[in-house]
């Protein structure tokens, strides 16, 4: 006959004690649970923990334990014993667009896309919108707070050398930005100059040849999607020309700035390349009101592929940017570099989608 050790005995104790109906106790720290289970307490957090170390009969009867008893890890201490947070910085930098929110279509396109993924990998979000103003320490106050593991920054907006400071000391960031020859700081995104070479071309080729530039060319990616569609203009030789309009992102700013932009246009412009979709959407209600027929009188392309772009009147032709691919990247760039693995940039191809408007 088997000898019966404690944890057998133990074990047949709480089965008595929870078949005559009284509420398990509540069991207050790993501790007890390792003396209710007849183990370790090492074995208990490897088990809690899922580790193979552990066999599986053994994990599966303590965490079933913890489970009935109501005990579930601190997770405050085990994050100090580790010296990791379990936190990642999700940071909108906005230097040059100080009054757009981060309610607007594009963050909450990126912000639900990584916070999908940093869910799938255990870590939680904190979020945070960052006016930089005067001061070019904003970034070194987020990475030093000793609250993060890692940062990801969307947009690098006219913080590009205060982010490849940071970047030269800190391993744990990646930003949602454009790739110069040479930066230090890790970014994946759109290949902007690539995409603007599409939408001029995509003009170019619907016959039209005074076109309007509408968006802030201060921001980086942005610079980037006009200098390539100047590029396509120079590479066809055909005399078309393109003038750039500045345009906000802000919602409070944007509508008086199109129609600034639509009354200061050169006379027979008749194609608009918007930075962004929400500009282009904008600016088809304004040329509704005004009597343009899109794209008969003038054609409009915007760029990013929002889910709304295939909801206009006219449906718009637009440039698009794999959101769900660019999210997943960020994230994965972002463990290695947490793991202390020098993750390079990486470049996303845009794509032309073209529908009604251009």
């Amino acid at each position: 006959m088997r000898q019966l050790g404690m944890a057998d005995v133990l074990g047949e104790l709480h089965v008595y004690m929870t078949d005559t109906g009284e509420k398990p106790r509540r069991i207050r720290n790993i501790s007890e649970l390792a003396k209710m289970a007849g183990v370790s307490a090492g074995t208990v957090s490897r088990a809690l923990a899922g580790k193979a170390l552990v066999n599986s009969h053994t994990r599966e009867r303590i965490q079933a334990l913890a489970r009935e008893h109501g005990f579930h890890p601190n997770q405050m201490a085990s994050r100090l014993r580790t010296g990791q947070t379990g936190v990642i910085g999700v940071v909108f930098p906005l230097g040059h667009e100080k009054k757009q929110a981060i309610s607007e279509p594009f963050f909450i396109a990126m912000l639900g896309r990584i916070g999908d993924e940093l869910m799938h990998t255990g870590y939680d979000l904190m979020l945070s919108r960052v006016i930089p103003g005067d001061a070019d320490d904003w970034l070194d106050r987020i990475v030093d707070s000793g609250m993060l593991d890692g940062v990801l920054l969307i947009g690098q907006s006219d913080q590009f050398d205060v982010i490849e400071r940071v970047a030269e000391r800190y391993l744990p960031l990646v930003v949602w930005g454009t790739r110069r020859e040479g930066q230090v700081h890790c970014a994946v995104g759109t290949d902007s100059l690539a995409g603007g070479r599409l939408a001029a071309q995509q003009l170019l080729t619907r016959g039209r040849r005074t076109l309007a530039f509408f968006g802030d060319t201060r921001a980086i990616e942005v610079e980037q999607r006009f200098a390539g569609a100047q590029a396509a203009l120079a590479e066809a030789g055909s005399g078309a020309t393109i003038v750039a309009y500045p345009t906000s992102l802000s919602t409070a700013e944007m509508m008086p700035m199109i129609e600034d932009n639509l009354d200061r246009m050169a006379p027979g412009t008749d194609g608009i390349f918007a930075a962004s979709d929400i500009i282009a959407m904008a600016t088809l209600r304004l040329l509704h009101e005004r009597g343009r027929k899109v794209p008969e009188d003038i054609a409009v392309i915007g760029f990013d592929d929002m889910r709304v772009a295939a909801q206009t009147v006219p449906l718009l032709t637009t440039i698009r940017q794999d959101f769900d691919g660019g999210a997943k990247t960020m994230v994965e760039a972002l463990r290695k570099r947490i793991a202390g693995e020098a993750c390079p940039s990486s470049v996303l191809e845009p794509e032309l989608i073209v529908r009604e408007s251009a």
